[in-house]
């Protein structure tokens, strides 16, 4: 059930909601509404505090009797911290923790919005929902005692008028599209086939000002997507290729590229994954999900710029046609690879997509991929790896994700290091050493980057977390959505002057194979 919400400007003490949410500052400093319930305690919400141990501390939340005295059933204090050091992304926790507090109750009325004075107030706002649509989120599709929140209005008390009520809706819909992504990427492997994806993509984008165009193998076959057909080519579950085109009226030029990663089911293939390895590997989609979802949320966000998605679709299984360790893809630019570890499959859909991207004249291009474990190691499971070949446009990327709330770290693209992908039979292999895998692999995507502003974000870590976080709970959390769409929203066409190629190497174009690779006859 979706959240509604709507702004009000009467006090605290007079809403009609189930329940009150208001804000408590570090120290237990009362911050606005609080006055109204600590009259209904007849002055003694001071010494309830202390009893209680409640601090203030940010997302700390705890149930105040009110013996009636409120036109609302029940008050709920929730903890914001330090007033003078609040963020916009500490109001998304704040108001996730009231929404998961809220679970029994259909109405919230709340004044965290007004807590920080310091905060433009439309930022706040949008926070707020935001962290309410995001913490009031559940996954309950498979439980059969499943209990769904019931809550479906907020009712948030603040001035600023249409402003606000501006920044809610925004807040709203971007999270809405979040929590399809989450959604989706939760999703068992068995419901989310290639081709089912591109129909739940389908049915997703319909009426939303997005055309959406499916290659499949025939197709793919046509386009010369090597990358895709090989991974793809060991599953029952054929592969598909999405295109999605987001064009505004009156709008011209080049367009902004989104490329999303989806492995529905990543087994490793031949390179078999341990049975604990492949538990979480239903999300190795998750860069597939962020891209659709950011598409669905484009037009009603009044986004100027032309956007263009890039989804391949596969799934990667052991079988009698798998790719082998040793066998030669020829990917869409031309170049060729050697698959030396069939678990190292990602990169070799993302060839395609980047390929075509930059064949499409993009003016930027930016990827997410659930890439390698080697940058969970490096930054965790709540950061993303940031890389590019633009400074400029890695810039323009991190300072999206800052303003959407979506931790990001700079990750360098060291040019000694691409002798590490070296083959002696093509153009490249698909793995390099061990150490710093995650810039080996960021290096290798480079290599079928031509001419445009690229940045790939490796969310390996922060796509699916092992417990809840703030606003984020275990399992999918759609992350990249908001900074997808934050994006989009400010999208700088940045110059290709500091574009840095990628290494030059020869390919045979007009070698034939049946998968496009070089063939050579063994005596």
């Amino acid at each position: 059930m979706g959240l509604t919400f709507s702004v009000v400007t009467t006090p605290a003490d007079r809403v009609a909601a189930e329940l009150l949410a208001v804000p408590i500052a570090k120290t237990r400093i009362l911050g606005p509404g609080a006055d109204a319930v600590d009259a209904a305690l007849d002055g003694g919400l001071a010494a309830f505090l202390e009893e209680t141990d409640f601090e203030g501390n940010l997302g700390e939340t705890l149930a105040v009797p009110t013996s009636g005295k409120l036109r609302a059933k029940a008050a709920v204090l929730v903890g914001v911290g330090e007033i003078d050091k609040l963020t916009v992304d500490d109001l998304r926790r704040a108001a996730a923790a009231v929404a998961r507090r809220a679970t029994r109750a259909v109405s919230v009325a709340t004044t965290l919005v007004s807590v920080a004075p310091d905060l433009p107030r439309a930022d706040a706002a949008q926070a707020v929902a935001e962290g309410m649509v995001m913490g009031a989120y559940q996954f309950l599709e498979y439980k059969r005692d499943g209990k769904p929140t019931k809550l479906s209005k907020v009712s948030v008390i603040s001035d600023g008028g249409a402003e606000v009520r501006a920044a809610l809706a925004r807040g709203s819909v971007i999270a809405d599209a979040v929590v399809w992504a989450r959604d989706i990427v939760n999703q068992p492997a068995q419901a989310k086939p290639p081709a089912e994806m591109a129909a739940e993509a389908r049915r997703l984008l319909r009426g939303r000002g997005v055309t959406v165009q499916v290659l499949d193998v025939p197709q793919l076959r046509q386009q010369k997507l090597g990358g895709v057909l090989g991974v793809g080519q060991g599953s029952h579950q054929t592969p598909r290729f999405l295109k999605l085109t987001y064009t505004p009226a009156g709008t011209s030029g080049k367009a902004l590229a989104f490329v999303g990663k989806g492995v529905v089911f990543d087994s490793g293939g031949l390179s078999l994954k341990t049975g604990a390895g492949m538990e979480t590997m239903k999300c190795d989609m998750s860069g597939a999900a962020a891209v659709i979802g950011a598409m669905s949320a484009l037009r009603e966000l009044g986004v100027k710029t032309r956007v263009t998605g890039y989804v391949p679709l596969v799934e990667n299984m052991p079988s009698g046609t798998a790719i082998r360790p040793g066998d030669v893809l020829r990917i869409h630019n031309g170049k060729t690879v050697e698959v030396l570890n069939t678990d190292a499959e990602g990169r070799l859909i993302l060839a395609d997509a980047l390929s075509l991207a930059s064949e499409d004249k993009s003016a930027a291009v930016i990827d997410l991929a659930t890439l390698t474990g080697a940058c969970v190691v490096a930054l965790g499971e709540k950061i993303a790896g940031l890389m590019g070949n633009d400074d400029g446009w890695t810039s323009q990327v991190q300072a999206a994700a800052d303003r959407a709330g979506e931790r990001v770290w700079p990750l360098p693209l060291p040019t000694d290091y691409r002798k590490g992908i070296d083959s002696a039979v093509a153009d490249m292999k698909n793995i390099g050493p061990r150490e710093g895998g995650a810039l080996t692999a960021g290096i290798f995507l480079q290599e079928f980057v031509e001419g445009v502003p690229w940045a790939h974000l490796d969310i390996a870590g922060p796509a699916f977390l092992s417990g809840d976080d703030g606003y984020h709970p275990k399992g999918g959390t759609g992350f990249g959505v908001r900074t997808l769409l934050e994006l989009a929203r400010t999208f700088e066409p940045p110059t290709s002057s500091d574009v840095k190629p990628a290494k030059s190497v020869k390919s045979a174009k007009s070698a034939k194979s049946t998968n496009g690779a070089r063939r050579r006859t063994r005596r």
